[in-house]
């Protein structure tokens, strides 16, 4: 009988300065916060998954582990990492709360990592894989970073095949972000690429429209507009679809499941947002079906949604956003001419880095001084 019930785990903490500020219209932060969660089985089979925490360092390594065990770990100890990935929980009372660390999405890549592990597929396949590859687009998180910066970063996402760009708007001035789109087109050429615009809930319907209006009138198409006003704001995203019918309404990313069905109840959207949750996107995704929605994939850590985007129906994109973590996990998804492929072997094929482990974990807090300079990895051409 396989040994595949969960018996143990293993957390390590990670701070470092991040290469480069990253935000958008209402965030920034130039550090970067993480844990891996390591869930073992009774074979010695490793899921992984990765909590980020942006704006702040966490607690020490020791504190994170007692929260997780308090916290999550006696839900899954002694189970089947499948009967967990596939339950269907109700939650009520006291259960319908938030965990001290946003523990959820970790617990989900590394539950189906095991699940997919134990069924000897890689979780792209035992999801139903529809593709084997699917396109990339280079986006920024850039709100912060100067024209100069700017230019460099998309310049450089040019030469790298990338099938489209996504870049930050929502400034109080918005002739800001229509300089913005005209360095976007400097730096990476007229080739005739979609072109996306993420205000992330910055504007209002009519402030959106006009500057979708002024843009056009400055011969930039926005293929699509993401997440331009609240995400609640279910009639103004459907009358936003009615009333600029060039550009694609892209929401959903700050909804639960939940939320994502009322969304697309609605009408309210042209593409729905995903990230990355392994069942929740399934499910979101089965909800989109049902509505004849396309399914859009926003970032996810070390781009793990390529798994579920390999196995929905009718996904065209994925983002990639230059955030400099690759040097985390032994191999990294590969990239190549604009597009991700997952990988070959049982689970989702990420592997904590040993070298990471040894050189880059901190069990306890760093003030920012303290920290040394960013990780650096380069994406093999």
């Amino acid at each position: 009988m396989s040994k595949t019930r969960i018996a143990d785990f293993r957390i390590s903490r990670f701070q470092f300065r991040r290469n480069r500020t990253i935000g958008d219209s209402q965030v920034s932060t130039g550090e970067a916060n993480i844990v891996a969660i390591e869930l073992i089985d009774e074979s010695g089979r490793v899921g992984l998954g990765f909590t980020q925490v942006l704006f702040q360092p966490l607690m020490r390594e020791a504190d994170i582990a007692l929260a997780f065990r308090q916290e999550a770990f006696a839900a899954l100890e002694g189970r089947e990492p499948g009967a967990v990935a596939l339950q269907v929980t109700r939650p009520r009372g006291g259960s319908v709360r938030r965990l001290l660390l946003p523990f959820e999405e970790a617990i989900q890549h590394a539950v189906w990592d095991l699940f997919a592990q134990s069924s000897d597929m890689p979780l792209w396949k035992l999801l139903g894989e529809k593709r084997d590859a699917v396109p990339v687009y280079a986006s920024g998180l850039d709100f912060h970073l100067s024209d100069k910066e700017f230019t460099e970063l998309f310049g450089v996402a040019a030469t790298q095949g990338f099938r489209g760009y996504k870049i930050k708007v929502g400034h109080t001035n918005v002739q800001r972000d229509l300089h913005r789109l005209d360095l976007l087109r400097s730096a990476t050429g007229d080739g005739g690429l979609p072109v996306m615009i993420d205000a992330n809930e910055s504007w209002t319907a009519a402030e959106t429209q006009a500057a979708l209006d002024l843009f056009a009138r400055a011969g930039h198409r926005i293929y699509w507009v993401e997440d331009p006003i609240p995400r609640d704001d279910f009639d103004g995203l459907r009358r936003l679809r009615l009333a600029c019918p060039g550009t694609r309404v892209n929401s959903g990313e700050y909804l639960d499941v939940s939320g994502k069905r009322r969304l697309l109840a609605a009408d309210a959207c042209d593409m729905l947002n995903v990230h990355g949750q392994v069942s929740d996107v399934m499910r979101a995704g089965w909800l989109a079906g049902e509505h004849n929605v396309e399914v859009t994939f926003g970032n996810s850590f070390l781009e793990i949604g390529v798994n579920m985007a390999l196995a929905l129906p009718g996904v065209r994109w994925l983002e990639y956003s230059f955030q400099n973590f690759e040097h985390l996990v032994e191999e990294p998804y590969v990239i190549r001419d604009g597009l991700i492929r997952g990988h070959d072997r049982p689970g989702h094929g990420l592997v904590l880095s040993e070298a990471a482990r040894a050189q880059h974990r901190t069990p306890e807090p760093l003030a920012l001084a303290d920290l040394g300079p960013a990780p650096t990895w380069e994406r093999p051409a």
